[in-house]
């Protein structure tokens, strides 16, 4: 980051951390209005989003610093793996059960862009499901 006059700015481990949790739920607050908009496409997008600064913002507080990667399965898999051992189970079970949607969400991120992928409204709408229930399962 830099500030106007092109100077770096020193940003804490928890102002990121701040930071990401706070895009993460302006994205999923987007998706919701453009799931009510019909625009189901742009709403997988915002929640591939959502779901992958959520997941950097945890592994940021679980004191690991997350790659550089726009895989939302691969940190699940990290943060599951961070996790204290009586959720370890928990978290790679939702991995497991939400393999297909994660994937979904992860082909969201490119298709968004660049290929002519049709979302419906069904899937927009079970995204939705399981990236809130991620959200709520990971700690």
């Amino acid at each position: 980051m830099t500030n106007e006059n092109g100077k770096g700015l020193v940003v804490t481990r928890k102002e990121e951390e701040e930071h990401l949790l706070g895009r993460s739920k302006q994205f999923l607050e987007t998706a919701e209005y453009q799931i009510a908009r019909g625009l189901y496409g742009l709403a997988a997008f915002s929640l591939e989003q959502a779901l992958q600064l959520f997941l950097k913002s945890k592994m940021l507080t679980a004191g690991a610093d997350f790659p550089r990667t726009h895989s939302v399965r691969t940190l699940l898999e990290i943060l599951s793996d961070l996790a204290p051992e009586e959720k370890k189970a928990s978290m790679k079970s939702m991995l497991n059960s939400y393999l297909l949607e994660l994937g979904m969400l992860e082909d969201a991120y490119i298709t968004s862009r660049y290929l002519p992928r049709e979302i419906k409204r069904d899937e927009a709408e079970r995204l939705m499901k399981v990236v809130k229930e991620v959200m709520e399962n990971v700690t």
